[in-house]
């Protein structure tokens, strides 16, 4: 994947999406680059959500690649099958298993893109030295397991200190960030080096979902020099 995609990416999700209607909640967004799927178990985050059957209905709706985003225990057992379905993007939490190498080789080899997800408390530096077998690094900016919850901006410095390493050719793969980004925080985001912003109410809440789309992209690439296009 490419170190410096063509500009912001935004990633709606759709957990703030009416579930009643999800395959028109997808084309509301037809403009977006990926759409963002949480799929939580109830037990690595004491939330349920969405699961494979949703993903492969999905698929079959719509052309946006899906960001599958496993909130789950197990991943060793579990997010291969989202990448054999179809899934453009599959991560997984590093503090859900013990060898993320390897669950990052079983997503690549089902054809999907890896991507490591890490929560707001949870350093950076145990991990720098596997990030080269990663597509996609997510920084979780709240506490995962539930949509429409405060942006924490000091996650930003874990943004900061892999698009250095990108930026100077050390790693290749793109920054991500999850959690209360809207209008006013996306702007930070980029300016910490993030590539893809996912955002849930900021996209969903809106009148329009796809003007709310390109007006966060808008306001990314304004913040960010790393993203012109």
């Amino acid at each position: 994947m490419a170190a410096h995609p063509k500009g912001p990416m935004i990633a709606p999700s759709i957990l703030s999406a009416d579930f009643a209607h999800l395959a028109d909640e997808a084309d509301a967004v037809r403009g977006a680059d990926w759409l963002h799927v949480d799929v939580m178990d109830a037990h690595f985050v004491p939330n349920l959500t969405l699961g494979l059957p949703i993903v492969e209905s999905l698929l079959k709706a719509t052309n946006i690649p899906l960001d599958c985003h496993l909130m789950i225990e197990n991943p060793e057992r579990w997010a291969p099958p989202y990448a054999e379905a179809g899934a453009y993007n599959v991560t997984f939490h590093a503090e859900a298993t013990d060898n993320p190498v390897a669950v990052a080789r079983d997503i690549r080899a089902a054809g999907a893109k890896a991507g490591l997800s890490i929560k707001p408390n949870t350093p950076l530096d145990p991990y720098l030295e596997i990030l080269r077998e990663f597509d996609t690094l997510l920084v979780m900016s709240v506490e995962p397991g539930f949509g429409g919850q405060k942006f924490m901006p000091e996650v930003l410095e874990k943004a900061r200190r892999v698009r250095n390493l990108v930026d100077s050719g050390e790693l290749t793969l793109l920054v991500e960030i999850d959690g209360g980004i809207n209008m006013d925080t996306v702007e930070a985001a980029a300016e910490a080096g993030v590539d893809c912003f996912v955002a849930g109410s900021a996209v969903y809440g809106a009148d329009d979902p796809s003007v709310a789309v390109e007006k966060l992209r808008s306001r990314a690439l304004h913040s960010s020099p790393h993203l012109a296009i």
